[in-house]
């Protein structure tokens, strides 16, 4: 993953400076704030953040299907050498499906709830490729055979609502690698499914990128689904990348405190049963009027006056960026961290609780 001003022209996917705003009045709503990275063929950037923090802003942008009227985006978005930036909706339509395809988060608003499985399938393939009905068809029993669905071709005359979840969203990816896209967004594929699920989803678009040799863009809100399935992370907050690492650099030495936090959120199976669960305190800033400074200042354990009136870099370090004054393990933090313990700061006791408690790495 290059850092580099310019767009490397080996990657699959280049971003540069991509910015994305909503104009709400006389306010600005800085969605994605500045944003570059690459993904390589056959690799998979996993993008982290909470809620808000605009990963899936930065997925649509980069695809073109920012719907908004009042959205305004920025940059460069090159695929494959093309600059993608600029083109209208319809230069963009060769590029979908066929070039690059997103899964979107919630399968009952993704699929149309008064359309059978099969006609949404077989659509999607004859827009794209040239197909008999009959033809169609059968690649579609095919699809949802690669996606692990039982009794595909019955499968083909139910509605959405007659399927689970798990199953829908299978049915999502099934349309998503239809046409042997390059290039696959993943946005927060497991939402609202269970552990097991999850598990089987995961695997099943491993297992697709791996035979297809697609490059993919994991967004999600959880480092415990990236820990083992990613090559490179980015940490997104209030619209931008605050760490950008390999996955093994990542979680040897998390540098900004925000990352370390979302890590102590993760549930760990060696608590005790019924242990309190780790919440990163406060709230993430309006994104219409972020305050100066860092925006992770409000929140963070080791904040100093620095962080409120000067606004970090992001800063590379043997392939290692992060922005931070205070990098989390540095003398700097540690002295910071331990005056606001002294000086009664209550999130700072409860890092110094949380770090205690999380001491090792992921299981």
């Amino acid at each position: 993953m290059s850092s580099s001003a310019a767009s490397d022209s080996r990657a699959l996917l280049s971003v540069r400076e991509l910015r994305t705003h909503f104009n709400v009045g006389d306010h600005a709503v800085k969605a994605v704030d500045g944003v570059s990275f690459d993904v390589q063929e056959g690799k998979t950037l996993g993008i982290v953040g909470e809620s808000g923090c605009g990963k899936t802003v930065l997925s649509r942008s980069i695809m073109g299907i920012t719907t908004a009227s009042n959205a305004s985006t920025s940059g460069s978005v090159t695929y494959c050498g093309t600059e993608l930036a600029g083109k209208s909706k319809r230069e963009l339509r060769k590029f979908w499906g066929e070039e690059m395809a997103m899964v979107f988060q919630d399968p009952m608003t993704s699929l149309n709830p008064v359309v059978r499985i099969g006609r949404q399938l077989t659509e999607h393939l004859r827009a794209h490729k040239d197909l008999s009905k009959s033809e169609a068809n059968d690649l579609a029993v095919q699809l949802l055979t690669w996606v692990r669905i039982p009794e595909p071709k019955e499968r083909l005359s139910n509605f959405p609502h007659q399927m689970s979840g798990g199953m829908r969203q299978r049915v999502c990816i099934a349309i998503a690698l239809a046409c042997s896209p390059n290039l696959l967004f993943a946005d927060e594929p497991t939402t609202a499914l269970d552990v097991t699920v999850q598990h089987q989803i995961l695997n099943l678009l491993a297992q697709q990128q791996q035979e297809r040799q697609m490059g993919m863009v994991l967004v999600t809100h959880d480092l415990g689904v990236v820990a083992t399935r990613t090559d490179d992370i980015a940490v997104m907050y209030a619209g931008k990348f605050v760490e950008k690492a390999s996955t093994s650099a990542l979680f040897s030495g998390m540098r900004h405190p925000y990352t370390q936090s979302l890590f102590w959120s993760i549930p760990k199976t060696s608590e005790p049963k019924h242990t309190r669960l780790s919440a990163i305190v406060g709230r993430p800033p309006n994104l219409a009027a972020l305050p100066p400074g860092c925006s992770f200042a409000d929140r963070c354990p080791y904040v100093q006056p620095i962080c409120r009136e000067v606004e970090p870099e992001l800063q590379t370090i043997d392939s290692h960026s992060f922005a931070c004054h205070l990098p989390v393990g540095s003398s700097d933090a540690e002295a910071a961290l331990s005056a606001n313990i002294s000086a009664g700061l209550p999130q700072s006791k409860g890092a110094a609780a949380r770090r205690e408690a999380h001491q090792g790495t992921l299981t």
